[in-house]
């Protein structure tokens, strides 16, 4: 396999991550009554409760891209 391949390869991962964290962010924003009202039905949480576990999840997700995604594809460039 080339390191070419591969360095492309984790640069689309990381965009369309971004992408995706982007996406949930902004549903998270402009529809949160409505997930919270959805969740609500099959969970017994408070309005804090679901914005931290989201907020977290958001944390945990980016630090996921970062470390299997884009700090590989920086060291692929600074290597190759």
């Amino acid at each position: 396999m080339n390191i070419e391949i591969v360095r492309n390869f984790l640069l689309w991962c990381t965009v369309i991550n971004y992408g995706m964290i982007l996406v949930w962010f902004l549903v998270f924003m402009l529809a949160h009554n409505w997930m919270y009202s959805l969740h609500g039905r099959w969970f017994r949480l408070t309005a804090e409760q679901f914005d931290v576990i989201h907020y977290a999840g958001m944390a945990i997700y980016k630090i996921g891209i970062l470390l299997f995604n884009l700090i590989p594809y920086v060291v692929l460039c600074i290597v190759g």
